[in-house]
C-alpha cells in the first residue's frame, strides 16, 4: 500500500531490521568501528549497548555483513535458552559436530569438549572465532553463570 502510493522500491516498514537502511550516525559508525576492531584485535569481548529502538540490532547486522573471510562466525538472536540449549545452538552455529551417547542424556561436556577442540583448532589455523549473542540481556542468570566457567 505504503510502497506503491510513496513511488517506493520496497516495503517501508518490516519486523526485521534491515541493515541498508540503517542512517549511520556517528554513534552508529563507532560502535559498528568497535565490532570490527574486536574482530581484528585478537579476543576479548565486545559489549553493544543503548536504548530500545537506537539500532543496536541494526548495526549488529551490518556487521555480520561486513566480517572478514578469516572468522567465524556464530549468531545467535534468540537467547533465551538454557544451558545446554544455549551450548548446542553455538556448537551448531560453528559447525561442530556432538555425538551424544544414545544411553544417557546430554550433558554440557558433550558440548563443551568439541566446541573447545574447535575453537583451539580454529586458533591455530589463525581463524577467529566470533559469536553474537543479540539481546543477551535475555540471557537467563543460570545460564550466565555457567558460561562464566
Amino acid at each position: 500500500m505504503y510502497a506503491a502510493y510513496f513511488g517506493l522500491r520496497q516495503e517501508p516498514f518490516s519486523i526485521a531490521p534491515d541493515p541498508r537502511l540503517l542512517f549511520m550516525s556517528e554513534q552508529h559508525r563507532e560502535a559498528l568501528a568497535h565490532l570490527l576492531y574486536g574482530v581484528q584485535g585478537g579476543g576479548g569481548f565486545v559489549l553493544l549497548t543503548g536504548e530500545i529502538g537506537t539500532g543496536k540490532t541494526t548495526v549488529c547486522r551490518c556487521f555480520l555483513e561486513q566480517v572478514p573471510a578469516h572468522v567465524n562466525l556464530a549468531y545467535i538472536f534468540n537467547p533465551k535458552l538454557t544451558v545446554l540449549e544455549l551450548l548446542e545452538t553455538v556448537c551448531h552455529e560453528f559447525g561442530v559436530a556432538v555425538a551424544i551417547p544414545a544411553q544417557r542424556p546430554a550433558t554440557v561436556k558433550d558440548y563443551l569438549d568439541p566446541l573447545n577442540a574447535f575453537l583451539l583448532q580454529a586458533h591455530a589455523a589463525g581463524r577467529n572465532n566470533v559469536l553474537v549473542i543479540d539481546e543477551a540481556q535475555n540471557l537467563a542468570p543460570e545460564v550466565l553463570d555457567s558460561c562464566a566457567c
